[in-house]
């Protein structure tokens, strides 16, 4: 008997991957296998299993991929200083990349010809998916159910859904719910009232941070301490990629810092507004930056600060595979062994402060730059220096 054609399904248990999961085995009559990456997002295992096997489906996989989603994307992200338009800190963007990486390997260790994603025709995650399939596996078909089904509207799905008994969701206020993507860096909320922009986000949206007004009147100090430029530690005690990031989201959280409201320009050229909160990697830019300033020297600084909105770009758009961006990401990391030391900070009702930079660096001089008088620094000098540059407005 010749053996079922095999598909491997990004699925995550909710209702679109299980109406995504039916579709493809009544259209392509395949076995499909149901994969979740578990990159720090919310996940009901449970409910995994049960609607998987409810429809048959016997390989279910849950890879656990959360020290390498910290160590291996976001940390490279951040020595980058990865911001979109001045706003986003790319919580989805850099989710994606690995998410399609490991999927190719489950497709390839079970003979998959296809792989299939939930990701929507109007999206930036279609192209971030499919461009990091094709560069692992250029041969495995690519199936992108949104594009191509019958099923155009949400209503469309919610019947299809009632029809092969699939659970449908509610949120809190008994609609349909918004649409929300997780992981251990951010979250994210779009659709529904925050479609218009003229719409404040209403406060019950929110699920990692509490607002500022209702944070702690005291403040909360913690030091991070770095090796190498990437974070190793918080208050001096050595954790893993994971539970380091998990811990700042804690702290962050609870003290309403990392929420932005933005309305971003897609890389397929509509505008869309989103809620983003990503407080455990807002407290790490703000550190890493300053742990910089007094390791890096300014010629380092600077180049680095130019070509960080490409950087930031690429990654947005799905890139993070591309030679380009591994070629900028050289130029990050060129002396990120000499960022080494502690930073302090102060976070209270939505601000971070820094408070102290400790390093053995000997980039930052106090002798250099102390108003008292000393040896090291040769006043001199100035005029030459001036003169020099007078003559480059001419």
């Amino acid at each position: 008997m010749k053996s079922k054609k095999k598909i491997v399904l990004a699925y995550s248990g909710g209702l679109d991957t299980s109406i995504i999961l039916k579709w493809l085995q009544e259209n392509y009559k395949a076995e499909v296998i149901c994969y979740t990456a578990d990159i720090g997002q919310e996940i009901d295992r449970e409910k995994i299993f049960k609607n998987a096997k409810k429809f048959g489906v016997r390989n279910i996989i849950i890879q656990d991929l959360r020290n390498t989603f910290v160590k291996e994307y976001v940390y490279p992200m951040i020595r980058g200083h990865a911001i979109y338009e001045g706003v986003y800190l790319l919580g989805t963007s850099i989710a994606r990349p690995l998410i399609a990486k490991d999927q190719i390997r489950i497709a390839k260790k079970f003979k998959a010809y296809a792989v299939s994603h939930g990701a929507t025709g109007k999206g930036n995650d279609q192209v971030r998916f499919e461009l990091g399939y094709h560069y692992f596996g250029p041969k495995i078909k690519i199936i992108a159910p949104w594009r191509i089904w019958k099923l155009k509207s949400r209503t469309d799905l919610i019947n299809y859904a009632k029809k092969y008994g699939i659970p449908i969701p509610k949120d809190k206020k008994g609609a349909p719910p918004f649409s929300i993507d997780d992981n251990l860096f951010h979250t994210s909320t779009e659709g529904k009232i925050l479609e218009n922009p003229k719409n404040p986000a209403p406060e019950f949206i929110f699920q990692r941070t509490i607002s500022p007004e209702k944070a702690p009147n005291k403040p909360t100090f913690v030091t991070i301490n770095f090796k190498n430029s990437d974070p190793i530690g918080i208050n001096g005690k050595k954790l893993s990629p994971y539970k380091l990031l998990e811990k700042l989201n804690q702290l962050a959280g609870k003290n309403g810092i990392g929420r932005v409201d933005l309305v971003e320009n897609r890389f397929i050229g509509i505008k869309s507004r989103g809620i983003y909160e990503t407080p455990g990697g807002t407290i790490l830019i703000s550190a890493h930056r300053a742990m910089e300033s007094v390791t890096l020297d300014k010629e380092t600084m600077h180049k680095k600060d130019a070509v960080m909105s490409r950087y930031a770009e690429l990654i947005y758009n799905g890139y993070w595979y591309s030679k380009e961006r591994f070629k900028l990401q050289k130029i990050i990391d060129l002396k990120k062994n000499s960022v080494n030391g502690s930073i302090k900070l102060k976070l209270y009702k939505g601000n971070i402060t820094i408070q102290s930079r400790i390093t053995k660096s000997k980039a930052y001089s106090m002798k250099k730059v102390s108003f008292e008088e000393n040896k090291t620094f040769n006043k001199s000098n100035v005029e030459r220096f001036i003169n020099f540059h007078k003559n480059k407005l001419r």
